[in-house]
This record gives C-alpha cells, sequence and structure tokens, in this order.
C-alpha cells in the first residue's frame, strides 16, 4: 500500500499553513508499506486533522491524497468501508469506544467485521501483554484512560491491516505499559509486513523509525 499527499492543505487553516515550513503540508509526500513514520507535531498544527484526512473523515482540503495510486475522493462508501476493514487501522486520539459495551465487546466489534483476521482467544492473548485483561468484562466507560487506550490498541490490531495509524497512543501510559504496547504493536505490524504512522508531540524511542517528519 502507497499513501501520496500532494500539496494538501486543510481549508480551515489555509492561511496559517501557507506561512510555514512543513515535511507533510503544501508538499508531495508518500507513505509505503512497511514503513515506520514518525509525524512530531506541536500543538495547533493539525495533527489530528492529518489523522481524520488520511481515513477520510474530512474533506475540506485542497490538494490530491492518493491510495495505491487511486485518489481517495473518488472511493465509493463501500470501497472506503473495505479499506477501514481490511488496509488501514487507526486508533484514535479521542479513542472513540463505545462507553456502554465492555472492553471486550469494544474489541470484539472489529475483530467479526468482514472476514475475522485472529480467532477469539487472541483478545485474551493481547489483553494479557497490553495488562488489561482485568478490565475486559468492564464497561469501556468505567475504565481509566490509560486502560481505555490499551483497549483501543487491542481493537485496532485484532483487524487486519497494511497499514496503522496512531495519533498520540501511549499518552496516558507509563514506561511499563507503553513499552508493552509498543513492543505488541511492532510484532503485528512486522507480522503483517505493515508500516505505521504516529503521530505525537515530541520525539520517542518506542520504535526504530525509517523517517521522521515535523507537521
Amino acid at each position: 500500500m502507497t499513501i501520496e499527499l500532494d500539496h494538501i492543505i486543510p481549508i480551515p487553516l489555509k492561511d496559517r499553513f501557507l506561512q510555514r515550513s512543513s515535511d507533510v503540508w503544501n508538499t508531495s509526500v508518500q507513505f509505503s508499506q512497511g514503513e515506520f513514520i514518525k509525524i512530531k507535531a506541536p500543538s495547533g498544527t493539525g495533527k489530528t486533522t492529518l489523522v481524520h484526512l488520511l481515513y477520510k473523515l474530512r474533506r475540506d482540503y485542497e490538494g490530491t491524497i492518493m491510495i495505491n495510486a487511486r485518489s481517495i475522493a473518488d472511493l465509493s462508501e463501500d470501497e472506503l468501508a473495505e479499506l477501514r476493514q481490511d488496509k488501514i487501522s487507526i486508533i484514535f486520539q479521542d479513542l472513540r469506544l463505545f462507553p456502554n459495551l465492555t472492553a471486550r465487546e469494544n474489541i470484539e466489534l472489529k475483530r467479526i467485521l468482514h472476514t475475522p483476521f485472529y480467532d477469539e482467544d487472541v483478545i485474551d492473548k493481547m489483553s494479557e501483554i497490553l495488562g488489561i485483561s482485568h478490565v475486559l468484562e468492564q464497561k469501556a466507560g468505567l475504565c481509566s484512560y490509560g486502560e481505555q487506550q490499551r483497549i483501543a490498541i487491542a481493537r485496532a490490531l485484532i483487524q487486519p491491516f497494511e497499514l496503522l495509524i496512531m495519533d498520540e497512543p501511549f499518552s496516558h501510559l507509563d514506561i511499563g505499559n507503553t513499552q508493552r504496547a509498543a513492543a505488541l504493536i511492532e510484532a503485528e505490524c512486522r507480522k503483517r509486513k505493515a508500516g505505521l504512522i504516529i503521530t505525537d508531540l515530541d520525539e520517542d524511542n518506542n520504535f526504530i523509525y525509517n523517517r521522521h517528519l515535523i507537521l
């Protein structure tokens, strides 16, 4: 999978972004399958906006986004659904869990979409690694934010993907939990020969990155 951005500028932020230098905005950049890419994005530079554009949650931009040499704007709703089910997985900054469903149910919903990539018992294996086994039967909305982040990580990893997009996925995790989560993410990406794009405020050593970009 390849994603190409050709002079993308979010329209609501156009005046601001035309006046600053960026490795992503208003330039040409390509993300290739298997690459680990860190995008350092200081506050106010459109980090979450970029994530939403790559997942086609927003359309208010200038420029062109190409996925496998095809404009994302031309994808039908069915094609977009298939892309999200089989090719691109995502961890949103605001997580977007269903608060009234249990942690297990949140993960299971993602697992059974389309053709399951993993058997049900993998939920338990991932949860043990992430340290959330004790909250699997608890409603997600009653879990701490750090627990919710790890639920969201398990949910993203349970589905097939060629690219994993993460927006500040470890912001509420301590060093130990971050290291365990990062190790699991890396193992799953390597297993699938998938790439990842992670946006965050600061530099980190959680992965060996192929490229570091400044938003």
